[in-house]
């Protein structure tokens, strides 16, 4: 399709606009909007972008001519209905739930970062090792760009600043959230005893248990940051893109930390990066 025939049908179709015509766009571009924010909670914001990326490659390809690629985009195109029923199972499955309830679309706003980053490093710090010297087994995901609304959903909302006495209390043995995950967004704990997907990974140490499978788990389908303490040994790990890293000591653990909330990742997670070369 060359310009001149692109320019004449944009000006066609103005010829021909009614009230109609914008009231079926004021409509599509609102439930565009809604699914954005309905999404942007949840990891299906990640995919619902790289379907946006898709189709615009698509549109750019057909403009410039080139066949190619644009058959092969336009194959993907054509069947994207059935890949986003079959990747969106869950959210449309709510989606529905939404409907019969009445409250399509409603979604929480959280508050962005705390003034003092260095208050939450410091309350992380001690409650990991606290917990470590203890032997109270912790799981402990720090969000960051990819969101974990779907995990958060399965657990029970917490909504409290993040403290070092608010997770131990938490992790403490025999209390009602201990077993679950705690996920933190920011400078807040959102919810606990949250369930996170297990890796099935049969390269995983056997005397590592279900914390630590959740931990590599979760980290396999986001760029989440995970804490785990060993309630057997006591030791501390991280997981991070599916990978594990074991025997965290205090000044790792606190690079880490001040890598996440200082925002200095050029050199916090160099750490990481060398134990893992180095199969730590």
């Amino acid at each position: 399709m060359s310009y001149d025939e692109i320019a004449n049908a944009i000006a066609s179709g103005f010829g021909q606009f009614s009230f109609g015509d914008a009231l079926d766009i004021l409509i599509i571009a609102w439930l565009f909007y809604k699914l954005i924010v309905w999404t942007k909670e949840t990891r299906a914001y990640q995919v619902l972008k790289g379907f946006a990326i898709l189709y615009l490659s698509y549109f750019i390809s057909q403009l410039l001519s080139l066949y190619t690629l644009s058959a092969i985009l336009g194959a993907i195109v054509q069947s994207g209905l059935i890949v986003v029923v079959i990747l969106f199972q869950p959210e449309i499955r709510r989606a529905f739930e939404h409907i019969g309830r009445g409250k399509l679309f409603d979604r929480s706003i959280w508050a962005g970062f705390a003034s003092d980053q260095g208050e939450i490093v410091r309350e992380l710090h001690k409650a990991v090792l606290s917990m470590a010297r203890r032997h109270v087994g912790a799981l402990i995901v720090i969000e960051q760009s990819v969101a974990l609304g779907d995990i958060i959903s399965t657990g029970t909302r917490i909504q409290g600043v993040v403290s070092g006495a608010l997770l131990e209390n938490i992790f403490e043995p025999n209390a009602q959230l201990h077993d679950g995950a705690v996920i933190i967004r920011n400078d807040t704990i959102i919810a606990a005893g949250c369930f996170l997907p297990l890796s099935d990974d049969m390269d995983i140490a056997r005397e590592l248990g279900t914390r630590h499978r959740a931990a590599l788990g979760i980290s396999s389908v986001s760029d989440s940051i995970t804490l785990v303490v060993s309630e057997e040994t006591g030791i501390i790990s991280v997981a991070q893109d599916g990978k594990l890293v074991r025997y965290i000591d205090a000044k790792a653990l606190k690079d880490l930390l001040d890598g996440i909330y200082q925002k200095e990742r050029g050199t916090s997670f160099a750490w990481f990066a060398r134990r893992i070369k180095n199969g730590e």
